[in-house]
């Protein structure tokens, strides 16, 4: 494992995520790899980026782009092999870049071996390995999640005789983890990857491990009994590793996943409602709906993190908002129904707020600035677009875009045997959006976001520093102060489509020195005063250091 001389870096770190598929093609068969993202790290490296997170890379049948897999310790052949994973790492950790990949505990692909051996013969150790019933009433309190395809949580297998159970889609069979054998299977797997120096995981759909009658199976202790040993297994073994969890969840349910103090869980968490509560208010020019979910957000240990998102390679998703909400969301950002997804939205960040710079730039800022560390979706940082023609959530997984010239410099292979369609034509082409443009251009949005990067490994209060949201009578505006090791920070956002001021309630005296972070300029007020007036432009922001 790379040295971690801070065990909380993850605090002050940006993440990126990345898929070797779509990052950079090596082979030129069409189709990202390993070899192809170890060549691209200096880009993600020079971008200010920490740690890369790595989505699923195991042999599959890919029917939900990898989450379903089929052996859990090997690597598609498509990417590579474990010498060129091992490469991989190798080649990050010489970067200074930390590595998180994805480890799906739920359910496998039904074309696993273990699915394989235990629909064929019931009286197989491998038959435990999953959950069956004959009965498909049962857990009838459960909500299903992909409502626009499944129908059940039971799919009838013909082989087997029997229902196998999944909270996912119906080739995705549930884990049972009232098999002490998973409990050994996961701890097994999760050794093999942290062997090959790894900093961490991102675990997937964490809240559904269990299942028990008359309740909603999710959330439930047994579940929380397992994360722990995880936790104890990798703590005492791997010292240094981050746990990072998807509990698509309320934030009152979703602090559970911290643990405490002396049973601890993850070090971090995903916040999921803070991420469709700033679409909401940007269309709202109002940030009451962000508001007031940051205070419904109970507070969390100094040593855990939020994680936070705009964007990433699953749908927008709308399950925690109200019905009212969704539809207005839908009708905002989601007009064609192609462009929705189950309870979700599945368009990229830009293409979401219709190209427009001063809501990208507002967003971002929001991004590097509220409690928790930021996670950039690739390609978003030069601002990509989205294929809504393509199935499911594929369409904002599409190839990553170097350059105008051949198949966006992604790839040699010739354009039909590339694993998706580009995106070729309209404001959003590669040969418009791509990186070598923006690195040429100081004003891009590729350099921005460089900059506003810099900025917050500057200011270590925007990972560390404590969080108070300031009442102002503008309600246009969002008014925030972070604090650390006597660091101030007032960070003010403009939600409005038009200028507007604010009065923030903070005293100053003639001897404050108020820098503007972001503009880079620093002023004493004239006069000493129990209020500071501010006025930012259509979408606008500022990061001010006070004193």
């Amino acid at each position: 494992m790379s040295e971690v001389r801070d065990p909380l870096w993850f605090k002050d770190a940006v993440f990126y995520e990345m898929h070797a598929r779509s990052f950079f093609d090596s082979d030129n068969n069409g189709k990202g790899d390993f070899a192809g993202l170890a060549s691209r790290l200096d880009y993600v490296r020079d971008l200010g980026i920490d740690c890369i997170w790595i989505q699923p890379f195991y042999p599959s049948p890919l029917l939900d782009d990898g989450y379903d897999i089929a052996d859990f310790c090997a690597i598609h052949p498509d990417f590579g092999t474990l010498d060129d994973f091992r490469r991989l790492v190798d080649e990050a950790h010489a970067r200074g870049l930390k590595v998180l990949i994805d480890l799906i505990m739920n359910h496998s692909s039904d074309q696993h071996a273990w699915f394989q051996e235990a629909r064929q013969d019931r009286n197989s150790p491998k038959r435990d390995y999953y959950v069956w019933t004959d009965d498909p009433s049962q857990y009838s309190e459960t909500r299903i999640i992909f409502l626009d395809t499944e129908v059940s949580n039971w799919t009838f297998d013909e082989v087997a005789g029997q229902y196998f159970w999944h909270r996912f889609f119906h080739h995705q069979p549930d884990l049972n983890y009232d098999n002490p054998a998973i409990w050994d299977e996961m701890m097994r797997i999760g050794r093999f990857w942290l062997d090959f120096g790894i900093d961490g995981f991102r675990c997937d759909a964490i809240p559904y491990l269990y299942e028990r009658e008359g309740t909603n199976c999710e959330n439930l202790p047994e579940t929380h009994e397992f994360l722990r040993a995880f936790r104890a297994m990798v703590d005492r073994e791997y010292p240094g590793t981050l746990l990072l969890a998807e509990a698509n969840q309320w934030p009152h349910d979703v602090i559970h996943y911290y643990g405490t103090e002396h049973q601890p869980e993850f070090q971090m968490n995903f916040h999921f409602p803070v991420m469709p509560r700033l679409f909401m208010s940007l269309k709202r020019e109002n940030p009451g709906s962000i508001i007031d979910i940051l205070k419904a957000t109970p507070e969390i240990h100094p040593d855990n993190q939020w994680c936070i998102f705009l964007r990433n390679h699953d749908e927008l998703t709308l399950e925690m908002v109200t019905p009212d909400e969704r539809e207005e969301m839908w009708r905002d950002y989601a007009p064609e129904y192609r462009m929705r997804s189950n309870l979700g939205i599945r368009r990229r960040l830009a293409p979401l707020v219709d190209n427009d710079r001063a809501q990208l730039e507002l967003l971002n800022a929001l991004l590097f600035s509220l409690p928790g560390s930021p996670i950039i979706y690739y390609g978003d940082e030069i601002g990509m677009g989205d294929n809504i023609l393509l199935r499911d959530r594929n369409g904002v997984r599409t190839a990553m875009q170097w350059n105008g010239e051949l198949n966006a410099g992604f790839s040699q292979a010739a354009p039909e045997n590339l694993y998706a369609p580009l995106i070729d034509e309209g404001e959003f082409s590669y040969r418009t959006v791509n990186v070598e443009n923006q690195q040429k251009n100081p004003t891009s949005l590729l350099n921005w976001t460089r900059r506003m990067i810099e900025l917050r490994r500057q200011h270590r209060v925007f990972g560390r520093g404590t969080f108070e949201i300031i009442e102002v009578k503008n309600p246009h505006f969002f008014v925030f102060e972070r604090v650390f090791e006597g660091q101030r920070m007032i960070c003010l956002f403009n939600f409005a489509r038009s200028m507007q001021s604010v009065s923030v309630p903070i005293n100053v005296t003639e001897r404050t020195e108020v820098t503007d972070l972001i503009g880079g300029s620093t002023l004493h007020p004239a006069t000493a005063r129990k209020a500071y007036q501010v006025t930012l432009g259509p979408r606008g922001y500022a990061w001010l250091q006070i004193g």
